[in-house]
């Protein structure tokens, strides 16, 4: 069977690419997924697998320019096979010797984008825990996923030899194609140790494809007067990219009139580098829903102060005794939870969220904590907080912060939430104006505690001060709610003994 193989859709505007190089040569004997060419576009060079193992016949010649969807090679299945490749093919060899012990059944195994949570359309493939050709066994963990949300494990569906579609850093729709593997019976043989390569030939055993310019990189060189000789390739078998080209810079010339003088002048101004980096699903969703919260809601920011001494000297004087008892630290985080559940209850339009036309009021309270990662902000959710102990909460407050930092939460622990609060203060922050996280309607911002002088019955005293800040939206939250909720958490932090006693 004859397949033809067909330049693909590479994006909205582009309709047409250029063979920028073949990397196979007409009649060669070709795996499925193995690199055929490489094209390239206006915008980005692209890699062309193919679909299937055959021989290769080539229809479209190197710098043809070829319209998408236009067939540029065929592959005849089953006209020739592994097996007739030349006895010197060293990696050939060793790989039919890895794996004469497995016996491939000629089944393939697609593995495709699970759905992984109902508001989840995309994720990005974060890294590749497996190599191209690799073997892999039922259920191993052979790549990390991430979406907006959280990072997942993708475990293998079947036992075979991996064949990589989406490389790192891909964004693929869920159903989108990761992988194929061949299903196989039984384990490859440990690999042989390899044979010491011979001695490199007198005229330099580099690859056909080293030092050469693809069209376009070969374009910006001549524009530039630099010769491809002077440029690293770093494309396959040391082929000048697109971007190395872009990269490069003429060799510096030196000055025949140069003078003691002029060798004297330092250079003007350090190093001016500059780096690009793709934005990740989690990093670009953060940036959406940021935009749409000031766009769609009618934020307004209320705030206050609060003397903490009353909680630091009951922290100071049963901390110890508290994590003995309950293997926890005592932080301030279980105060301002317990603090913010009774004053939720007294106010519960700040508890509430809107869902179209309607106001959706919660009689629990689940309380949004936010926790700084390396990937960017993660809201994890403290269930029915109002029903937990000061240790029970210090405990979640633990284990969902390290599980965030981990990259290991799960949809559903950071779905939900009626209220959310965030810590600025362990960053040094004196003040801010949280944005509220949709769709609640308040969130409540901590600060860094600074002493700073306040009147206490008619004298001047040095307090721990910290600032709170209370942004809300005022479609749902008047001005009177607001405020008062903030008064009533100020009231129980700097008279803790009325979260004890319900008052």
């Amino acid at each position: 069977m004859v397949h033809q193989v067909k330049i693909p859709t590479v994006g909205e505007s582009i309709t047409e690419v250029t063979i920028a190089n073949w990397l196979k040569h007409d009649g060669d004997v070709v795996k499925m997924d193995e690199v055929l060419a490489e094209l390239e576009s206006d915008k980005a060079t692209f890699e062309l697998t193919a679909p299937q193992g055959g021989v290769l016949r080539i229809l479209k010649q190197k710098g043809e320019v070829v319209p998408i969807g236009t067939a540029v090679c065929e592959i005849a299945a089953g006209a020739a096979g592994p097996a007739s490749a030349p006895a010197t093919s060293a990696p050939a060899t060793s790989t039919t010797t890895q794996f004469n012990a497995m016996k491939l059944t000629g089944a393939i195994k697609e593995m495709k984008v699970p759905t992984v949570g109902e508001s989840i359309t995309e994720v990005t493939i974060s890294t590749w825990l497996k190599k191209e050709g690799d073997y892999v066994k039922l259920d191993e963990v052979i790549a990390e996923v991430e979406s907006d949300k959280a990072t997942f494990e993708l475990p293998a569906e079947a036992s075979g030899i991996l064949h990589i579609v989406a490389v790192e850093k891909t964004t693929l729709p869920i159903g989108g194609l990761i992988c194929r593997i061949e299903v196989a019976e039984g384990e490859p043989a440990p690999a042989p140790a390899a044979p010491a390569a011979p001695p490199a030939p007198a005229g330099g055993g580099s690859s056909y494809a080293a030092g050469h310019a693809s069209p376009a990189a070969a374009k910006i060189l001549d524009e530039k007067g630099i010769s491809p000789a002077q440029v690293a390739g770093t494309g396959v078998g040391g082929r000048i990219t697109k971007a190395d080209a872009a990269q490069a810079q003429p060799a510096a010339k030196e000055s025949k009139a140069a003078t003691p003088a002029a060798a004297a002048v330092p250079a003007v101004g350090g190093a001016r580098t500059e780096r690009r980096e793709k934005m990740t699903s989690l990093r670009k969703t953060i940036a959406r829903r940021l935009v749409a919260v000031k766009n769609e809601t009618a934020m307004l920011t209320t705030f206050n102060e609060v003397d903490m001494k009353p909680v630091m000297d009951l922290r100071a004087k049963y901390k110890d005794q508290f994590k003995e008892k309950h293997g926890v630290g005592l932080g301030f985080m279980s105060f301002f939870t317990k603090a913010i559940c009774v004053a939720l209850k007294e106010f519960p339009a700040v508890n509430a969220s809107i869902d179209k036309d309607e106001i959706v009021y919660h009689d629990y309270c689940d309380i949004s904590i936010a926790v700084s990662t390396p990937r960017g902000l993660v809201v994890p959710v403290i269930r029915n907080a109002e029903l937990l102990s000061m240790a029970q909460i210090e405990s979640e407050v633990v284990r969902l912060a390290t599980r965030g930092r981990d990259g290991k939460l799960s949809i559903e622990e950071m779905t939900g939430g009626t209220f959310s609060i965030t810590n600025g203060g362990v960053f040094g922050s004196m003040l801010s104006t949280p944005i509220i996280n949709p769709p609640q309607a308040a969130i409540l911002g901590m600060h860094n505690i600074v002493e700073r002088p306040v009147v206490k019955q008619g004298e001047v005293v040095v307090r721990p001060i910290m600032y709170l800040a209370l942004s809300y939206d005022h479609r749902i939250i008047d001005g009177r709610e607001s405020v008062s909720f903030l008064v009533r958490v100020k009231e129980l932090l700097e008279d803790p003994g009325r979260l004890i006693l319900g008052v």
